[in-house]
């Protein structure tokens, strides 16, 4: 437990040291990413960053557990 804490903590460090080059990653601008905005009304689906930020965690994981 708590390697998998120190794990997570680094993660979160490195997340947090990188956040501005993070920032101008396309993510949440990708072509498939659904978005309806209408008078009053906004809707936000990201349907393709979902599945890149999916496929990126999985295989990840895949490579630690290994």
């Amino acid at each position: 437990m708590a390697r998998t804490l120190i794990v997570v903590g680094l993660i979160l460090v490195v997340l947090g040291l990188a956040w501005p080059w993070l920032g101008k990653l396309p993510l949440g601008r990708l072509p498939g990413d659904i978005v309806i905005r209408r008078e009053n009304f906004s809707f936000y689906f990201p349907l393709a960053s979902s599945l890149v930020v999916s496929i990126v965690l999985s295989l990840l994981l895949w490579l630690f557990r290994r």
